[in-house]
């Protein structure tokens, strides 16, 4: 799919073709036609990350809580899947599944929402590093930095749609 194509998507087709980018929120993609055209996948990304910005904190807390922990076994969209097993997080040994469950729960306990990262290009040392980096952080520290790499995580996937870096 190209931008020109995108760009020319009724409200139904962009949901459709663009809803998944943000985990399980098809309104983020929603909200965000309505500010079309564009002339790059940036000014795509911007206006995503800015319906999401403007929501209230109700539905930018549900946006995080719709992604899956690291390293789950759980059911996830399959863009989770892929992202997860480029990090490695789908070969973990007996061990490291045991310490990143416990560090998932840890989070979620202090926090009330998953860890997010975006895991692209990074190794399970990393991952593992930046969860008990971030654990100790103040809760609305937190929420922004869920947001700041679902922004990531979201722009990944836009590149992937578009065929672009």
């Amino acid at each position: 799919m190209n931008l020109a194509a995108i760009n020319h998507l009724s409200r139904e087709a962009f949901v459709e073709q663009l809803g998944w980018v943000f985990e399980h929120s098809p309104w983020v993609a929603e909200k965000a036609w309505e500010r079309r055209p564009w002339a790059s996948l940036e000014a795509l990304h911007h206006s995503l990350v800015q319906a999401v910005q403007e929501a209230p904190k109700e539905a930018q807390l549900a946006l995080i809580r719709a992604h899956p922990d690291l390293g789950s076994r759980a059911r996830m969209a399959q863009a989770s899947v892929s992202e997860q097993k480029g990090a490695g997080l789908d070969a973990l040994t007996p061990a490291e599944f045991e310490r990143i469950q416990t560090l998932n729960r840890a989070y979620t306990d202090r926090f009330g929402f998953p860890f997010i990262l975006a895991v692209r290009g990074k190794s399970k040392a990393e991952v593992f590093k930046a969860m008990e980096e971030r654990l100790p952080n103040p809760p609305e520290l937190e929420f922004e930095t869920a947001l700041e790499e679902i922004y990531k995580i979201a722009r990944f996937r836009l590149a992937d749609l578009l065929g672009q870096d």
